[in-house]
């Protein structure tokens, strides 16, 4: 428990690191846009001596170490800056768009462990037999399916032909369960898929390499019951699919954007898209800044969760 403590605050204390390196990276990046502040906010009918006055106003003239502590101190507030007109604060946009982004997120992680689990440790039990060779055959298929293919095809093969899922839209959770549950449900597959089927075949892969392990011949050959000993190897054997997981929510978090464009989910997609397609730097630089956090902050709990799983990497 001491070293697992020492480690994870190890982590924590990393973070602020890491996230200020974050912030550095996606503000020197959208410097470059093209896109002119000024112009946005004031509008066609501005003059350049209103332009000029307003660039001045706001600091856009000083040098980018300036703008960058500027914008430092305002993050610390919780102030991202606000939208083109209509002004609108970015932190209040994002705080209404990323509440639904991370609960498709997390439902499509949900959906991809269960199954990648599921089909993993069976196809290991059942190594090279038909069970195997037939997931096997999925796998390959799932991590060949792109997300946004998938997602049009359930829309046309389901929401299209059938009442119960709609072809896209939100429904509060607090309003109707249900409701949420048959508008996520589509978009979480299609997003859950390309995952199951890559962690599957990692987790297969791990449980063989387990199974072949003179721990399990010994504790098959005491007598102990299959079950317990499966648990047992699964417990190992997910230490490097936990790790790549880590990496795979990026994925989902980057292809949740794909598919709220898709489904018309009002998330963080839509507000990239209307940042990239308006000019809009604050908006852009508030909504990637709040992903790539939230990608952070996932893969350090991905590497708690490791130490947790496998006492072994405690002592690294």
């Amino acid at each position: 428990m001491v070293a697992f403590l020492r480690l994870a605050l190890r982590r924590i204390a990393m973070m602020p690191v890491m996230i200020l390196g974050i912030t550095l990276l996606v503000f020197v990046v959208l410097q470059f846009s093209p896109s002119d502040p000024a112009y946005n906010a004031l509008g066609e009918s501005s003059t350049a001596a209103a332009r000029a006055a307003f660039a001045q106003a706001n600091g856009l003239n000083d040098p980018l170490p300036v703008r960058y502590f500027d914008f430092l101190k305002e993050l610390v507030h919780g102030n991202l800056g606000v939208t083109v007109p209509p002004s609108q604060p970015v932190a209040d946009r994002i705080s209404v768009a990323f509440p639904l982004t991370l609960e498709l997120t997390l439902l499509g992680l949900l959906l991809a462990v269960v199954l990648a689990v599921a089909l993993g440790v069976t196809g290991a039990v059942f190594r090279d037999r038909w069970p195997d060779q037939l997931i096997r055959v999925l796998s390959m298929a799932g991590v060949a399916v792109p997300s946004f293919w998938l997602g049009v095809l359930l829309i046309q093969q389901f929401a299209l032909r059938s009442p119960v899922f709609p072809t896209g839209g939100y429904t509060n959770p607090a309003d109707s369960f249900t409701g949420w549950l048959r508008c996520m449900t589509l978009p979480a597959i299609s997003l859950a898929v390309p995952v199951a089927a890559s962690l599957a075949r990692l987790i297969r892969t791990s449980m063989v390499t387990e199974l072949d392990r003179d721990y399990v011949r010994t504790a098959t050959g005491n007598g102990l019951p299959r079950t317990l000993v499966i648990r047992g190897v699964l417990r190992n054997a997910l230490v490097t699919p936990l790790t790549v997981l880590g990496i795979k929510v990026g994925y989902l978090l980057s292809g949740a954007v794909v598919i709220e464009a898709i489904f018309d989910l009002p998330g963080m997609g839509k507000l990239i898209l209307e940042g990239v397609t308006g000019g809009d730097v604050a908006l852009v630089q508030g909504t990637v800044l709040t992903i790539a956090i939230a990608f952070l902050v996932v893969n350090v709990i991905v590497d708690l969760l490791c130490l947790l799983v496998n006492p072994r990497i405690r002592t690294v």
